[in-house]
């Protein structure tokens, strides 16, 4: 009985690799699965494509899409690894920031700002640099399909918003703030929402109008 392939993860799902180039005829387990998903991403880089079809997935794949199915159940299932892979590379990152943070100790009102705002620019980053990433986070790229797939995006954005609370929240205590929580929570709010707003109008644009676009300023803003 041949053994189950390894799932792809954020450490194996490299987007800079050519998902064109062609596959090998025997490829180890799992790489085909990846090589699936990479071209899945790729596609989804097209603005003029609103749904990607299994058909052309196995064309640009030059396999059947029967070929498809042996690695994965459903068009959907092809799509939640990609959400793994957002979900697995953005926490790692935001984990890696706050741990940053902590070996400076540094104290100060700016502390927890500081965090979110990094935090921020690394979400906007890795969207700016996976633009087909970017449509499945707004949501653009699973509009026609399974419902679950939206709500998954919808939960990654409410840790996000977690997780930048929670560092404004440190930072208001440290600020001597009255109302840590509620100011912490308000912010985080406004800063998701920005950041929301950022990508659904770099993919919407066609991915022209950059989210990194005046983001210096921008945090400033929204961070003061």
């Amino acid at each position: 009985m041949p053994q189950p392939e390894p799932r792809a993860t954020a450490a194996s799902l490299s987007l800079d690799r050519d998902a064109e180039s062609p596959a090998r005829k025997r490829p180890k387990p799992g790489e085909r699965r990846v090589q699936i998903l990479q071209a899945l991403a790729s596609m989804l880089q097209q603005p003029e494509l609103e749904r990607i079809t299994t058909a052309a997935l196995a064309a640009r794949l030059e396999v059947s899409e029967a070929a498809l199915y042996r690695h994965f159940a459903s068009k959907a299932q092809m799509f939640e690894g990609l959400i793994d892979f957002i979900e697995q590379t953005v926490f790692a990152l935001v984990n890696q920031i706050a741990q940053q943070d902590n070996a400076l100790a540094s104290t100060g009102p700016a502390t927890g700002a500081r965090q979110a705002g990094r935090i921020l620019a690394m979400v906007i980053q890795f969207a700016e640099k996976n633009p087909g990433m970017a449509r499945v986070m707004v949501g653009d790229a699973l509009v026609y399909e399974n419902e679950r797939l939206q709500q998954r995006m919808n939960h990654f954005f409410d840790k996000l918003e977690a997780s930048l609370r929670q560092c404004l929240r440190d930072g208001a205590s440290v600020d001597g703030s009255d109302t840590p929580t509620v100011d912490a929570q308000v912010q985080a709010s406004v800063l998701t929402a920005f950041l929301v707003g950022r990508l659904q109008r770099f993919a919407r644009s066609g991915f022209k109008r950059l989210p990194s676009e005046h983001l210096e300023a921008s945090l400033d803003r929204l961070l003061s």
